[in-house]
């Protein structure tokens, strides 16, 4: 009998003395170059997004998160380590002489590999973008991985080959000249699988950053908005972003159906602003200047959405100030696991559980390096990439430097977003104090240890 009430003690957990409940499944999905303004919750108007909207519904939802970058690759390296981009590798876009994306060094620690750590099984389906072969994310923590390595071969939706765990996977339905398979609907088959193969024994970490809405922009069928009367372009960014929306509905419910919903945090966001046809278009960037490769709020403003029922209280709307580098801290607490020491981001997750409120950024700071697709062209003068703009963002200020191809520093631009949050009105010259602050902290926010920005022959 001893022994009976002992096993049965032992199964139910001893009266009186917490549990520590399992650790928590987390997905973080990534759209790539969808604005802030391009969902219904953040006041789109045309562009249908039920399913991400209910995500807002029942969850939290930030009005004060910035992406990484206002481009792909130094956004992802951003998110992925925690570090901005005065401190990535990665600070633009760039094409080595191999015609490929630079690889982020195998020396920087990812969240993947924290939380392969921790016992998390790992998985990235969609667009890498930080290394070509043998440079993937199956070298970066991730047990599994499909999609893109290159960021360039990412704009083709019907591409000859992926890659699946760094090797490639020849797709024979796009051979010839044929456009049978669908690249996202292929990440999207992959995700249900990943999922299906889930055990409620091992938490799992999944990182989707799927390509919709980039361009090129096609998609098999738009004929949810066959009776727009737009261009065909629009029509097709508007199908790309509500097929994106239905999908992540699927993934909503294949976590229902195996009964991991309740213990899964859920983040949605983009990796930077729209581009300038569809801000202008669709609003996708909101009421913000800029868009892609700008540091303006168009540019680099992004949505945050976090789920996870019984931790985030549903109908919430924040304003705190956040960026891609807090996500790894904040991921690293949700999985109990310790961040390393010297990163940039500040963990978010006593603002998500309601227990407390993080600490503040001081600041949060951006560089952007352009890169010159002609500069090996006859006759072209320009560099091949440059340092084109610094930002800071510090409680209501933000502060913009553009440079010159040339390398001349222009004037700070200095705007107070409490005022102004469309930065129409300098008023740099009215605030000496705030700006020469400003300067400082862009003086000690950069270390010139990226060897491809400024590129250097």
């Amino acid at each position: 009998m001893r022994i009976l009430i002992l096993f049965t003690l032992l199964a139910a957990g001893i009266p009186g003395k917490p549990q520590r409940p399992p650790k928590p499944n987390i997905i973080l999905i990534m759209a790539d170059d969808m604005g802030y303004g391009d969902l219904g919750c953040y006041g789109q108007q045309q562009i249908q997004t039920p399913h991400i909207d209910a995500l807002a519904k029942n969850g939290m939802r930030f009005t004060g998160y910035y992406a990484g970058s206002t481009v792909c690759a130094p956004s992802r390296e951003a998110l992925l380590t925690g570090r901005h981009t005065g401190h990535t590798a990665i600070r633009g876009n760039f094409l080595t002489d191999r015609q490929e994306d630079p690889a982020m060094p195998g020396n920087k620690v990812t969240i993947a590999e924290l939380l392969q750590q921790a016992g998390y099984r790992t998985g990235l389906i969609g667009k890498w973008g930080l290394g070509g072969e043998g440079q993937g994310p199956d070298t970066q923590g991730f047990d599994y991985s499909y999609g893109y390595l290159d960021q360039i071969q990412a704009h083709n939706y019907f591409p000859p080959f992926l890659y699946e765990n760094g090797k490639k996977v020849m797709l024979p339905q796009n051979g010839n000249g044929r456009q049978e398979a669908y690249s996202h609907h292929l990440f999207v088959e992959k995700t249900m699988q990943f999922l299906a193969e889930s055990k409620p024994a091992q938490p799992f970490f999944l990182y989707l950053p799927y390509t919709i809405p980039h361009g090129k922009h096609v998609i098999p069928d738009n004929s949810q908005y066959a009776g727009k009367d737009w261009p065909e372009q629009f029509r097709n960014y508007a199908a790309m972003i509500s097929l994106l929306d239905a999908d992540i509905g699927r993934i909503m419910q294949q976590l229902q159906q195996k009964g991991l919903d309740k213990n899964t945090l859920v983040l949605f966001t983009s990796d930077n602003g729209a581009n300038p046809g569809f801000a202008k278009f669709f609003h996708s960037n909101g009421s913000f200047r800029g868009h892609k490769t700008t540091l303006y709020e168009g540019g680099i403003r992004a949505p945050l959405i976090a789920y996870w029922p019984g931790m985030i209280k549903p109908g919430q709307t924040t304003g705190h100030l956040a960026a891609a580098w807090d996500i790894l801290p904040t991921l690293c607490k949700v999985a109990n696991v310790a961040a390393p020491a010297g990163t940039d981001g500040i963990s978010l997750y006593p603002l998500l559980t309601g227990t407390g409120q993080p600490a503040a950024h001081d600041y949060l700071y951006w560089e952007f390096y352009v890169y010159n697709y002609n500069w090996n062209k006859p006759g072209a003068t320009e560099p091949r990439n440059w340092l084109d703009a610094r930002a800071i963002r510090s409680g209501n200020w933000k502060a913009v430097i553009k440079n010159t191809p040339a390398g001349k520093e222009g004037e700070m631009e200095l705007y107070d977003l409490a005022a102004d949050a469309g930065e129409k009105n300098n008023v740099a010259a009215a605030n000496p104090a705030v700006v020469q602050k400003m300067k400082a902290w862009m003086a000690a926010s950069t270390r010139a240890d990226a060897p491809y920005f400024p590129y250097k022959p």
